[in-house]
């Protein structure tokens, strides 16, 4: 190939062949005018079938509602990452026996669905109520919102401990032996030269798993809890308005939205000493 059709391959394409209507581009034009379509079809259904005086009236339990979804994830993630971190050492442990009681517990609530394990816990365990009385724990598992809350807890943990074991492996063997050569032991090498550095690898995933958990925890109104969906349940069935479902799907859209939004400053807070 000679130095001048190198150059002629190497030019721009002529404008008319730039913005030619491809196949893609025309598929892709119409799937977007669908979706505004769509969208602004829904802002005027919206608008058209406000009530105010269902808005009175179940207004406060939506809100109601949310402030449980969001107890009830917060407070299973916090209690799911104090589970995961021995959980997560235990995968990394040289001993086997440890290695291998962390991989099945974690096998075991990450391979079954959510669901099969809040019934297990919420149906299963009232089966052994004279059991759970004799021990003192019957006051717990016979709320719906404690049993959702342990059910969430195992389930998370099980997979963040995965997300943070896989960040521990990923830093490099250099910070262990360069911690040694400090003269920290293992334990301190752990906690202050390898933990922060695997938990900023972990961030993202870690705000994935969140975004999981928030919509999942829908599966709770199945159990009697009057989280954001259980509310949405209760209104509809009292309305037959279906409209009620669409604003639970946009409180759910909020939440997510402001969650990412939140973990992107915070990422990019964290990690700005690697932009540099």
């Amino acid at each position: 190939m000679s130095v001048a059709d190198t150059l002629i391959k190497a030019q721009p394409a002529p404008p008319d062949r730039a913005k030619r209507w491809t196949t893609a581009r025309i598929s892709g034009t119409i799937l977007v005018m669908f979706w505004v379509a769509a969208a602004i079809g829904l802002v005027l259904y919206l608008y058209s079938a406000w009530d105010i005086a269902k808005i009175e009236r179940y207004g406060p339990k939506f809100l109601s509602g949310l402030w449980t979804t969001l107890s009830l994830v917060g407070v299973s993630i916090a209690i799911g990452a104090v589970i995961s971190l021995p959980v997560a050492l235990g995968r990394v442990s040289k001993n086997p026996v440890i290695s291998r009681i962390a991989f099945a517990y974690v096998y075991v609530f990450r391979g079954t669905p959510l669901i099969a394990q809040l019934f297990l816990i919420y149906y299963g365990l009232g089966s052994f109520r004279p059991q759970l009385e004799a021990v003192g724990l019957w006051l717990f598992f016979r709320d719906a919102w404690n049993c959702a809350l342990f059910a969430f807890s195992l389930n998370t943990s099980a997979y963040q401990a995965e997300i943070l074991r896989g960040a521990i492996d990923s830093v490099p063997r250099g910070q262990w032996e360069g911690a040694a050569a400090l003269g920290l032991n293992r334990l301190q090498a752990f906690w202050k030269v390898i933990l922060p550095q695997a938990l900023i690898v972990a961030l993202r995933p870690y705000g994935n798993e969140i975004i999981l958990m928030i919509k999942g925890s829908a599966i709770v109104a199945l159990v009697t809890v009057f989280d954001l969906m259980g509310e949405t349940r209760r209104a509809f069935s009292r309305t037959y308005d279906f409209q009620a479902y669409i604003w639970a799907a946009v409180f759910y859209f909020c939440i997510v939205e402001a969650l990412r939004n939140v973990w992107n400053l915070l990422e990019a807070r964290l990690t700005r000493h690697l932009k540099r």
